[in-house]
């Protein structure tokens, strides 16, 4: 978060206690996401997708006018919530809406908002902050969300009846162990982040918990013969669908690597401000934003497994050129392999996400969903946790960017590695009443 100092500063707080800021909004949407599988179906998406609009804009609107750092935390943990509900539903509802045969384009489409975000972000915050108290960082949103309000409530289709909807019963146990489970594994990595060591005990401590809450849950979610699980482990058995989460999660774990290590190149070898850092960093999303619609469109009609092996090897190139740039190679050199690794990471995501939901029936959009953004958010706080602790046990901040960037390159090989397992040009989606399996998955 680009205003922690701002913020320690106007609220007379620790950099560690506005830090929660930040953690509880993750943890609070790495939370919500379960409860969001099983609460589209059961109250239809158009009523999910305004409550979460109503919550976000509230929990905004109160961030902006929070009065101390304990007020900031539980405001922009109830603004966590609301993005908790939109962030999977947005891709439900364009699965849904898309079909198997137009899954590439949506997913493509989508991507353009993934990529973009998380670099034009800091540069926004930074921009406010230049000009504007840091309220207006959560202000802003308010009538961002309001106009985004009116707009669902008069373009999305109405639900049925709330009567008239399948009476699917909740897996409390499940939730109760999903849920925490996950935010206990972002947790554990955040602090990791924060104390600079896997062995402290404020990540050993919530990385065990997570570690026993999971593995409760793929127990009680094999064996519940009664009530649905939020999330049916049996879709690992596809190999379509586990090799697309994987690449996803391998993917954006390395994504998020990039995005971390890169400000804090220019800023520590290069002296620049956190604005013009996230403007030089910026072809990263612009490569995403540019790759994305084209190779999702195209791998509707050829497949995603030569797109996605073609964009695994331009980014991991990319990658590798990071390694061997010095102190004084000029700057056009690192922005250039930015964009082209965004490119590459483009080409592989979109086709890759497309290929995910032609595997999937239409009752598992919503797992499916759910997983991705899961291990999106881990992918984001173990990408953090890892930079961190590379380019502080560094000599220099260009030995920790070579080995940051030889962190990014093994994972896209590993991405590179598992696109020969996504299914092939011609693909039969799976039926409504069984899970995705290999069965389905081409040749």
């Amino acid at each position: 978060m680009v205003a922690t100092t701002t913020l320690a500063s106007a609220l007379d707080a620790s950099l560690s206690t506005v830090g929660w800021a930040s953690t509880g909004f993750l943890l609070a949407v790495t939370a919500t996401i379960p409860f969001t599988t099983w609460a589209v179906d059961r109250y239809g998406g158009r009523r999910l997708w305004l409550a979460g609009l109503a919550v976000f804009i509230a929990g905004s609107l109160a961030a902006g006018l929070a009065w101390n750092a304990g007020s900031l935390i539980a405001f922009r943990t109830l603004q966590g919530f609301g993005a908790g509900l939109l962030d999977p539903l947005v891709l439900i509802l364009l699965a849904r809406a898309a079909g198997p045969a137009r899954a590439g384009r949506v997913m493509g489409l989508m991507g353009v908002v993934l990529s973009l975000g998380p670099v034009l972000g800091p540069i926004a915050g930074g921009a406010v902050l230049g000009s504007l108290s840091w309220r207006w960082m959560f202000l802003l949103s308010v009538p961002i969300g309001l106009i985004a309000y009116l707009l669902a409530a008069r373009v999305l289709p109405t639900d049925p009846p709330a009567g008239r909807q399948p009476a699917v019963r909740l897996d409390v146990l499940g939730l109760a162990l999903l849920a925490p489970g996950f935010s206990a594994m972002v947790l554990a990595l955040s602090q990791t982040a924060e104390h600079g060591a896997s062995t402290a005990w404020q990540a050993l401590l919530p990385l065990a918990a997570g570690i026993v809450l999971l593995t409760g849950y793929v127990l009680r979610a094999l064996g519940s013969r009664r009530t649905p699980p939020l999330i049916d482990v049996r879709l690992f058995a596809g190999r379509g669908f586990t090799a697309g989460v994987t690449i996803m999660g391998l993917g954006g774990l390395a994504n998020f690597a990039t995005l971390f290590a890169l400000p804090l190149y220019y800023q520590q070898a290069h002296g620049h401000g956190v604005l013009t850092a996230g403007l030089l960093m910026a072809p990263a999303g612009l490569g995403g934003a540019v790759a994305m619609p084209l190779a999702g469109r195209l791998s509707d009609r050829i497949g995603a497994r030569g797109l996605a092996a073609g964009g695994a090897l331009v980014a991991g190139l990319s990658a590798l050129a990071f390694t061997r740039i010095a102190a004084d190679t000029s700057q056009a050199w690192p922005v250039l392999a930015a964009l082209t690794i965004g490119l590459g990471m483009g080409c592989f995501s979109a086709p890759t996400m497309g290929s995910l939901y032609r595997s999937l029936p239409g009752p598992l959009v919503a797992q499916g969903s759910s997983v991705l953004y899961m291990l999106n958010q881990l992918g984001a706080a173990l990408g953090i946790a890892l930079v961190t602790l590379i380019l502080q046990t560094s000599a220099d901040v260009i030995t920790g960017l070579h080995s940051a960037f030889w962190l990014v390159t093994v994972l896209i090989a590993a991405v590179l590695a598992a696109t020969p397992l996504l299914p092939g040009r011609t693909h039969t989606p799976a039926t409504h009443s069984e899970p995705a399996t290999t069965r389905a998955e081409g040749s």
